[in-house]
């Protein structure tokens, strides 16, 4: 089942991905074509492989039903771990269809004995940590890998994926497991086939892989086996463990802890990854723990307010207040930050954690390339290697911010996949935590991601708002009656609201960015115009079609222009302690034209957008009497080309003409 965003797969099957979603392939094509297969007489088991957001949007129960009716027999799904599977296999199993576990090498003895607990047809267990893909040699550790597997999964065979490609392979691991997947070397020898012949093609490596050829009727029925290739000797397989001691009756992997619930805010959250990474998730969760009530960590982390700028300023906005002629707009100024953005609040916090797990090695994502620079500049200080990944189309927009990053010491990795901006960023981010999780920290840079990711980034990021409340009652002796922040993530939102969180009086208002108009398919306004699903290995609210597939977004901030948002905003919408609005690109450049004419300050473009929302919001308010607080996340100096590029387009909906 194709996805757009297959974060757990090598370079080919994401073509093969992206060519199927090209070609207009859906899950109910899927199943029609196991129907025509079937109606051909095909006989054997078929298992539906793919991501669980299709799986979601087609409705899981209406899944099940008709995967049963077509002929399928079962699941692999690699974002679905046993802590969010529970619901989905108990489906499973009341139509009688099969959910197949996976495991890495990275799964901890008790995973390992749930997920075998819970594997009733095979157990799907990757050679390697890392996304799929042909590699030229298969790790020296299999043996006691798979001898682990077999002690607990009693007479539940076990298939070896990631990596197989060749005769070698087979006949090395084929004493040590019941069955070999191979997919991305099919999918090669698929492309590289002449029209018509790709089916004869495959059977021919597969007859080269195997030593044999199966020799079929009219029908396609296999009437004979033929050895071609010699068989090796027959070696000796692994004991398993008396079955009612490999498979006990529970999928509780953490007695007397509910890894779900831990894991979420309210119904948004969770960790929809491959088990792949369900090792370095708890690992980086104990340690922002231990951190997080470790008050040498705190103290170590203010001992560089110095460098990072902070506390930042708190600024009464006159001469826009009374332009404006509503609230007192007053500016948290998170854009005079080191770096020129409130960034480096959470990039010096993960350095410091990052330090505390051994890492030596960093990578980060990138829109706006605020985020990017703020990485590569604690990367500098403590003297670790950087690697930032930054959409291709982002790297175009945000020149300046990428050669700054270079000065720095970091690589950037341009990303052409995809939209090539921060969505796909963020997808080659995780794939290479995946791949070097041993020795690399992953500085996430916004609320979004697994849990604990939205945690540690709120909790770095709150600092704003901590400040902010300080800084109003010593300025005006009472707090804000509202506050407002732009919303792309979502990091500086959070770090502004939660604070506020429990202050009823105190309004929250986040300003999402609306592109061409809600009414067009051109926006990033995933709150105002999304609806709930699974990106980034997290359940929220997500901008994406009937099938599932996540949608292209636009804004004309690099920072903005991303298809998800952090799951505890989605809470904070449903519950309705925050509202959230959007603004068009014309608006957002209304108000950087408007901070810049009256303030003097140029502010970021993702920043503007918030600067609009709190003129509006202000002009509803009593003038004189109640308060507005602007979080000011980043300056705009980085914004100077796009603003140039888009303004004769723009500039005549906001009557502004910078023309000489």
């Amino acid at each position: 089942m194709p996805f757009s965003d297959p974060i757990a797969d090598g370079p080919i099957i994401q073509e093969a991905n992206m060519i199927a979603l090209t070609n207009g392939v859906t899950v109910s094509g899927v199943l029609d074509m196991v129907r025509e297969a079937r109606r051909r007489g095909l006989k054997i088991p078929v298992l539906l492989m793919g991501y669980y957001n299709p799986v979601l949007r087609y409705g899981e129960e209406k899944l099940l039903h008709d995967c049963k009716e077509a002929g399928v027999h079962g699941f692999v799904l690699v974002d679905l771990p046993i802590e969010e599977a529970a619901r989905f296999r108990k489906f499973c199993v009341s139509y009688g269809l099969s959910y197949i576990p996976l495991i890495a090498p990275s799964t901890s003895i008790p995973r390992m004995k749930a997920l075998c607990s819970i594997a009733d047809s095979f157990i799907y267990a990757a050679s390697r940590m890392g996304v799929t893909g042909a590699s030229q040699s298969l790790s020296a550790n299999l043996p006691e890998f798979l001898a682990q597997i077999h002690k607990y999964a009693g007479n539940i065979p076990i298939a070896l994926g990631f990596g197989i490609s060749t005769r070698e392979h087979f006949l090395s691991v084929q004493a040590l497991t019941e069955g070999c997947i191979i997919g991305s070397q099919i999918i090669s020898t698929i492309g590289a086939a002449q029209p018509g012949r790709a089916a004869e093609c495959v059977e021919k490596y597969l007859s080269g892989i195997t030593g044999r050829n199966l020799e079929r009727d009219e029908h396609g029925a296999i009437v004979r086996e033929v050895t071609v290739l010699e068989p090796s000797a027959a070696g000796t397989r692994p004991q398993a463990m008396p079955s009612e001691d490999a498979r006990p009756d529970t999928t509780d992997v953490t007695p007397g802890h509910d890894p779900v619930t831990s894991t979420r805010f309210g119904e948004f959250g969770g960790q929809y990854v491959s088990e792949s990474l369900m090792g370095c998730l708890p690992e980086l969760d104990q340690a922002f723990e231990a951190a997080r009530q470790d008050p040498a960590f705190w103290e170590e982390y203010r001992s560089y307010y110095p460098y990072m700028g902070r506390p930042s300023g708190l600024y009464f906005a006159a001469h826009l207040t009374e332009e404006i002629g509503g609230a007192n707009i007053w500016i948290k100024r998170e854009d005079l930050n080191h770096t020129g953005s409130h960034k480096i609040n959470n990039a010096l916090g993960q350095i410091l954690l990052a330090r505390r797990l051994g890492k030596k090695r960093i990578i980060a994502e990138t829109g706006a390339g605020q985020h990017g620079v703020a990485t590569a500049t604690v990367c500098a200080k403590f003297g670790m290697e950087c690697v930032v990944y930054m959409g291709a189309e982002d790297v175009r927009r945000q020149a300046l911010n990428v050669f700054r990053m270079k000065l720095l010491g970091a690589t950037v990795v341009p990303v052409t996949s995809g939209s090539r901006t921060l969505r796909d960023a963020v997808n080659e981010a995780l794939r290479a935590w995946v791949r070097d999780a041993e020795t690399t920290h992953y500085i996430l840079g916004s609320v979004v991601g697994p849990y604990p990711f939205p945690t540690i980034v709120r909790t770095f990021q709150s600092i704003i708002g901590q400040e902010t409340k300080e800084q109003m009652r010593n300025a005006i002796g009472k707090l804000p009656d509202a506050v407002v922040a732009c919303v792309g993530g979502g990091s500086n939102a959070s770090g502004m609201f939660y604070p506020f969180l429990d202050e009823p009086n105190v309004q929250m208002l986040g300003v999402e960015a609306g592109g061409d108009g809600l009414d067009t398919s051109r926006h990033s306004a995933t709150l105002c115009g999304g609806s709930k699903g699974v990106l980034h290995g997290v359940y929220t609210y997500l901008l994406h079609d009937q099938y599932g597939q996540v949608s292209e977004t636009h804004s004309v901030s690099a920072g903005m222009d991303y298809p998800a948002v952090g799951p505890e905003l989605s809470s904070w919408k449903d519950s309705g302690r925050a509202q959230f609005i959007a603004a068009t690109d014309a608006q957002a450049l209304a108000g950087f034209r408007a901070l810049a004419v009256y303030e003097g300050i140029i502010p970021a473009l993702e920043s503007s957008h918030a600067v609009y929302g709190a003129i509006e919001l202000a002009k509803t308010m009593k003038k004189g009497e109640q308060n507005v607080v602007l979080n000011l996340s980043g300056r705009g100096d980085k914004d100077m080309n796009s603003v140039a590029e888009v303004l004769p387009r723009l500039g005549p909906e906001i009557g502004w003409d910078l023309r000489l």
